[in-house]
């Protein structure tokens, strides 16, 4: 068990790997009231017209445009007032030449109107109106289907679903939408020394950081974790508690990973599956394992990150996130607002041969390298995020600009 590590990969090498692990994307079907930032699986096509009718856009009268025409304030036009209707009524009666109905904004046009004249030009006198500008057939009318016609696709698969988005769904009358489902990821942490919060903290002993960052870390990226939980670092251990999650579509261990004889999720992993990667030229993750897990329904997707809290949280936002955000659907939607260039505080130096990630803080268009080391717990309440440096670059002049990866998600 204290073999070396199997094969110290590129980061890019690395990359392409976890690009070629195919998952299919499950389907389900929800309210929607719960599909708030969730993704359309299917085309979605609108079940009725709209508007559903002919609508008045503003408040006025609905009127018989050519019974409008040389209006003006020296010279009105006089119609007879023969029904006042509001949003949510049905018109009783048909406008005919001479007449006009008092209608409200949203509120359906009566039958032989064609038109509607804005109530900042007119004057009543009991049930007759003056007219004191004139309109032309269509003024301030929307027609039905104007909008969107029924049939006709309102929203593509692959949309993601804002508030937005949601009243449109809600305008054509859906009640459930399909949408993919959220990846199940089940988290471990591994380690003799870890001891959850509500525990005492005995000589030796250190509060678990990787359940709780990893796991809110797995929510940002669309996917839903399973309850985290800690394991020994022994073999029979780690093996039953990955076998008791291999409904899970993927699993994310931290700890157990680096070539020492007390570290065995190496051993589990290649006697239960396949290991793809084992070791990453970066600093800091470079005992990182990934590997697959036969299942009935395919293979699950192993991800074994470092013990260390900040290396396993930069691995698992430069090579995990976006494989989760894939899978979720979320990816191109992510990627859009996650990063941004900014300048560099100060000179940096890197390790030449090794992709290096670097946290930083963030204050307007500057970017502040945080100087500590991966068992820096600080570093991570000081983060806001990272940028990688790349393996044959050794130093970042002040000013710099480097393309930051925020550290938050959905």
């Amino acid at each position: 068990m204290g073999k070396e590590f199997l094969n110290l990969m590129d980061s890019d090498e690395v990359k392409k790997i976890i690009d070629s692990l195919n998952m299919e994307r499950k389907i389900e079907r929800i309210n929607l009231s719960d599909a708030y930032q969730r993704v359309l699986a299917e085309d979605v096509h609108a079940l009725i017209d709209l508007p559903p009718f002919n609508r008045a856009s503003m408040d006025g009268y609905a009127v018989q445009a050519q019974d409008t025409f040389g209006a003006s304030e020296d010279n009105p036009i006089i119609l007879n007032l023969i029904e006042k209707i509001r949003a949510g009524d049905s018109p009783l009666k048909e406008v005919q030449k001479g007449t006009c109905s008092e209608v409200g904004t949203g509120a359906p046009l009566p039958a032989g109107a064609d038109a509607v004249v804005m109530v900042e030009v007119t004057d009543i006198q009991k049930d007759k109106v003056e007219i004191m500008e004139a309109v032309a057939p269509g003024t301030n009318r929307a027609l039905q289907g104007s909008d969107i016609e029924k049939g006709q696709l309102l929203m593509g698969k692959g949309t993601l679903l804002t508030a937005a988005k949601i009243g449109a769904l809600s305008a054509v009358g859906l009640k459930e939408i399909p949408v993919f489902a959220k990846p199940i990821v089940a988290i471990i942490s591994t380690g003799n020394e870890l001891i959850k919060p509500e525990e005492e903290l005995k000589h030796g002993k250190l509060y678990d950081i990787n359940s709780e960052s990893i796991s809110n870390a797995v929510k940002s990226c669309g996917c839903t974790p399973l309850a985290s939980t800690i394991v020994k670092d022994d073999y029979d251990s780690i093996k039953n508690k990955i076998d008791s999650y291999k409904d899970a579509d993927v699993i994310i261990t931290s700890g157990g990973t680096s070539a020492g004889a007390g570290d065995i999720l190496r051993q589990v992993v290649e006697d239960m599956g396949k290991i793809l990667v084992h070791g990453i030229s970066v600093k800091p993750g470079k005992p990182t394992l990934i590997g697959t897990l036969p299942d009935e329904g395919g293979n699950v997707v192993l991800f074994g990150l470092p013990g260390y809290p900040v290396s396993a949280l930069m691995i698992f936002h430069g090579f995990v996130a976006p494989f989760l955000r894939g899978i979720a659907g979320v990816n191109e939607f992510m990627e859009k607002k996650e990063s941004r260039s900014l300048k560099l505080d100060r000179r940096y130096h890197s390790a030449r041969g090794r992709s290096h990630f670097v946290l930083v803080k963030i204050e307007g268009n500057i970017a502040h390298p945080i100087l500590k080391d991966s068992g820096a717990i600080t570093a991570l309440a000081e983060a806001d995020g990272y940028f990688e440096v790349p393996k044959n670059v050794e130093i970042m002049e002040e000013g710099e600009e480097v393309k930051v990866q925020f550290l938050s998600g959905l």
